[in-house]
């Protein structure tokens, strides 16, 4: 009986909702990733070559791998996994598609143009392992967890939006606790903030969160690769212009969201 009433009250709690309880959600969980991230510390001693796929292994793969287990325990403790994975509470409007074809349109310009030749062997198939993972967890963190907590509490999709893509560009600043200069930072929680947009439009307008896990798992490796080993050529120049484009996309798109999901208390009274 106590045991039941203890899962209750933790499934309750969460079940309020609140831009509150998703930031401590999002900060417990960054703690608790940068954390046990140390773990792997010892393994990073004997990386000479911070490009190689042991590097990308150990820095990536291991730890948001870490991170993701963590997320999937927590929606399992709260029952939350039809919720998360299941079909979207609200649809979108056909214009959404732009914000989905702007990023996968860069993301196949930059897999197009990278000196493959260029890379050692396994750098290919272990930043494709970690961008997977990457995007599932920081999809099921941001546009999944913190979705739904806010729309729970009954807050406008718009303010749903800008609270679940600023939460995802606050994970980045963590960034400087790993050396990154404060100007590169800034530059990189606007595009984060903005590609947190076209992510969440892109969940809106196919009504499943596996759509944006996708293309955020495309994204991360097209761009280190095609950073650390670009292509000659004019095509390159142009698959440089992505984050740019993602930037304007987002920002501009954002202003046209709308809908509303009802809280769970609304729904509670209507049932």
């Amino acid at each position: 009986m106590a045991e039941h009433a203890a899962a209750s009250g933790w499934r309750g709690f969460w079940e309020r909702g609140g831009w509150w309880r998703a930031l401590v959600l999002a900060a417990v969980y960054f703690v608790l990733y940068e954390g046990l991230s140390l773990l792997f510390g010892p393994l990073a001693e004997g990386i000479t070559d911070p490009q190689s796929a042991a590097a990308v292994v150990v820095f990536y793969v291991l730890p948001v791998t870490v991170g993701a287990l963590l997320l999937i325990a927590f929606i399992w403790s709260v029952g939350w996994f039809g919720e998360i994975f299941g079909p979207q509470p609200i649809r979108g409007s056909g214009w959404m598609w732009i914000a989905v074809a702007a990023v996968l349109l860069f993301n196949i310009l930059r897999f197009a143009t990278i000196d493959y030749a260029d890379t050692e062997a396994g750098v290919v198939p272990a930043w494709l392992l970690a961008g997977l993972l990457v995007g599932f967890a920081e999809e099921v963190l941001t546009r999944g967890l913190v979705v739904n907590l806010l729309r729970k509490a009954g807050y406008r999709e718009i303010a749903v939006a800008v609270v679940s893509a600023a939460v995802f560009a606050g994970l980045h600043a963590g960034n400087l606790l790993s050396g990154q200069a404060l100007l590169p930072t800034l530059v990189q929680l606007g595009y984060t903030f903005a590609f947190g947009i076209c992510m969440y439009l892109a969940m809106r307008v196919t009504g499943t969160i596996i759509v944006p896990i996708l293309l955020h798992a495309t994204t991360d490796p097209s761009i280190f690769l095609q950073s650390a080993h670009p292509a000659e050529g004019a095509l390159a120049g142009i698959a440089g212009l992505g984050n740019i484009v993602v930037i304007i996309v987002g920002l501009v798109l954002l202003i046209f969201i709308r809908g509303r999901v009802e809280s769970t208390r609304e729904q509670a009274a209507i049932a």
